[in-house]
């Protein structure tokens, strides 16, 4: 709920009694004047309304405080704020309602110096004890000067105005200061429905604070201080929402029946879009068949939830059954029909849009993206110049970066810095993964220090690349004081720090980050499994990594998959514990893939193991019988033991498939600039002094080759 919301119906409560005592001293004519008048600013007749009053013999306040009401109803801040400004000159003395409608005015058109003249002429009147006055002080200063200048407001006085509470717990959610706003309603001498749903709503829309809503919520319910409205009700479900809390959800469902509320449309969206998000389809449906007069939004809500389960033929049937479809509806199935791999369906639907918005190029520049199509990708960002919005630039770059052109992607965020182009957490995130994918510490480097100049250096979300990145790119101490900077880690950063030490060999510190990252309360998920695991593998932690695999399921619930799997297969095979991997794939509940197989060869590779180096092969073959790999690694295994007929045979099958393995290559970041090098490259301006210096370097090399003692 917004300032302004709070502000609007404190005013409407207080406006009638304002305008009945002013009526009541106003001659006949007059009064069924500006009585008209009200009547067609109302209906939007503003230039009639206007002719109306400037024809008028007499025109008392009530007259003026119609027409700049009437004006600042339909928007028209500039033509309120001037009139306001005639009736100074006029010499009309300003009531209750005339000061209110002015430093209203001045708020939503952030004047400053024009509300604090009238702050001053309120002073002098002695108007400021009023409550709609007092209120609309407190907005003013709020929208123009910030939260302290509000306090100020607030501070001299809400002794004598009950409403400024209320707006006060507004204002601080606003700027996102929820301790601040929980104090403030703590010492609240009296708490009313508005004051309770304020913030619970903005502990549901801050992150990580959908727990406290729900708290606040059930405390509100043990009080018996209020009962709660729609609004409240709503707030509710949509925290359970996001928590995916189907248990919570149920009871607050249980509880707005009670209220009256399930047939709301309101209150109908949010159990929708909540049911979709627990993946209880069956309960969205059966809600969305029982509300009556169902809006739009419903409907997007419920294709959401079918299209986030791969149901897209039942979102497809929703879909065409609406009567009158929005831009948000053919965004969420051209998405829908994209991630089914149905990217023609994407294509025929953005073309069918008679209005595109800028949302649905976004949505179609990032399907033309997945589907590798960079080129209409970017024909699409580059028409949409002048209506362009981040999400647009940041679309773009994720497209590039899938599509493995890096550079592109960080220099478009060059171009978008020089545009001065609003940057997002994405933004970050998005270019972080390039500099990660590039290995390009230095580029990182440079790009955190533009995030530290931004709102977002301290988002978790940006904080989780910036760890992946730093990792990566091969500094795990970097990478810890980026994790170090993150107030309340969520499993994500968990995961990306104990990620970062296992691929750095550090088995041990990732063990104990794990379970630091329990004792904290945080519960891990499957992409931490497969991090921890690793971690064991590279360092030889069997016993360690077998006990957590087992504890995975029963102790927390995950379901193991093929990675999980082939991180087992990895752990033992790196162990020498080759026998015993290729039992544990037998065992499988599910049928091994090549990632199962592949980490099998590669520790027979390593450990010389033939014999199930041959049927991990033949298994690998069997799945895909072009996987260069497998051929190079079972020739590598026939040489090293001297099995020089069966390397000649593998070398000849992998000539007759008529396929080339990529080389080998190494690089070198100098200078912001990325050197590639690979066998026998002739590329590089400075390849005769390179190859010299290497020449140079083996020849000092071969000189320590000296005899034994």
């Amino acid at each position: 709920m917004s300032l302004r919301c709070i502000f609007l119906a404190n005013w409407k409560q207080n406006v009638n009694k304002c305008f009945f005592k002013l009526y009541s001293t106003q001659l006949p004519q007059t009064i069924s004047t500006n009585i008209y008048m009200n009547k067609l600013f109302k209906s939007g007749r503003l230039d009639i309304a206007r002719n109306l009053f400037d024809e008028m013999p007499t025109r008392t306040v009530v007259s003026w405080n119609t027409v700049i009401s009437g004006y600042s109803k339909w928007g028209k801040f500039n033509e309120a704020l001037a009139l306001l400004s005639s009736m100074h000159r006029s010499d009309i003395k300003f009531n209750e309602f005339t000061f209110s409608t002015a430093l209203s005015l001045c708020g939503r058109l952030l004047s400053l110096t024009p509300g604090e003249q009238i702050h001053c002429v309120v002073i002098k009147s002695g108007s400021e004890s009023f409550e709609l006055v007092g209120s609309s002080l407190l907005y003013f200063y709020a929208n123009c000067s910030g939260i302290e200048e509000a306090k100020r407001v607030f501070h001299d006085l809400h002794d004598k105005n009950e409403l400024l509470w209320n707006l006060m717990i507004v204002g601080y959610v606003e700027c996102g200061l929820m301790k601040e706003a929980l104090d403030m309603f703590m010492k609240m001498p009296k708490r009313d429905v508005v004051a309770w749903t304020t913030l619970i709503s903005g502990y549901m829309k801050s992150e990580e604070g959908c727990d406290k809503a729900l708290e606040l919520f059930w405390r509100m319910r043990g009080s018996s201080e209020v009962v709660p409205n729609e609004f409240t009700l709503d707030s509710v479900i949509r925290a359970c929402s996001r928590l995916a809390n189907l248990r919570e959800g149920r009871l607050v469902h249980g509880i707005l029946i009670k209220y009256g509320f399930e047939f709301d449309q309101l209150i109908g969206g949010a159990l929708i879009e909540f049911y979709s998000d627990c993946e209880a389809i069956a309960d969205a449906k059966r809600v969305y068949d029982g509300v009556t007069n169902l809006c739009l939004n419903a409907s997007n809500s419920l294709i959401r939830g079918l299209i986030s389960m791969g149901r897209i033929d039942d979102a497809e049937l929703i879909f065409n059954t609406l009567v009158e479809a929005n831009s948000v509806s053919y965004n969420l199935m051209i998405k829908g029909y994209a991630a089914c791999g149905r990217v023609e369906d994407s294509k025929r639907l953005f073309e069918e849009m008679s209005q595109r918005t800028i949302v649905s190029t976004n949505t179609m520049i990032s399907v033309y993206s997945r589907s590798g199509e960079i080129g209409k990708a970017l024909k699409l960002f580059e028409e949409t110049q002048g209506e362009r919005n981040p999400v647009t630039w940041n679309s773009m770059m994720s497209g590039y970066i899938r599509n493995e052109q890096y550079k592109e992607a960080l220099m478009l965020y060059l171009n978008m810095c020089r545009l001065q182009i609003a940057h997002t957490r994405s933004t970050f995130s998005v270019l972080f993964h390039a500099c990660s994918c590039l290995r390009s510490l230095q580029q990182g480097q440079l790009l955190h220090a533009h995030l530290i100049k931004t709102p977002f250096h301290s988002n978790i979300y940006v904080g989780t690349s910036l760890i992946d990145m730093y990792s990566k790119c091969g500094s795990i101490s970097d990478a810890h004081k980026s994790f170090s900077s993150i107030s309340s880690p969520n499993v994500a950063a968990w995961t990306a720090i104990i990620n970062g030490h296992a691929h750095h060999g550090l088995g041990s510190q990732a063990i104990l980050l794990f379970e630091h990252m329990l004792q904290k309360g945080v519960v891990p998920n499957g992409a931490t499994f497969v991090g921890i695991l690793c971690a064991c593998a590279h360092a030889g932690l069997v016993n360690e990594g077998m006990k957590l695999f087992r504890l995975m399921e029963n102790c927390y619930g995950v379901v193991p998959t093929e990675e999980h799997y082939a991180c087992v297969v990895d752990l033992l095979g790196r162990a020498g514990l080759l026998e015993e991997a290729e039992e544990f794939i037998k065992k499988m509940p599910v049928e091994a893939d090549e990632v199962v197989w592949g980490a099998l060869l590669h520790s027979c590779w390593y450990w010389m193991d033939m014999d199930v180096g041959e049927r991990a092969a033949q298994k690998l073959f069997s799945l895909n019988p072009k996987t260069i790999s497998v051929y190079v690694i079972l020739s590598n295994i026939y040489a090293i033991l001297g099995k020089w007929g069966e390397k000649l045979e593998v070398r000849q099958r992998l000539r007759d498939l008529e396929v080339k393995k990529d080389p080998g290559c190494s690089w070198i970041e100098l200078d912001n600039r990325l050197f590639v090098f690979s066998i026998e490259d002739r590329n590089h301006p400075y390849c005769n002094m390179i190859y010299a210096t290497l020449e140079h370097l083996t020849m000092n090399l071969n000189s320590f080759h000296v005899a034994p003692f």
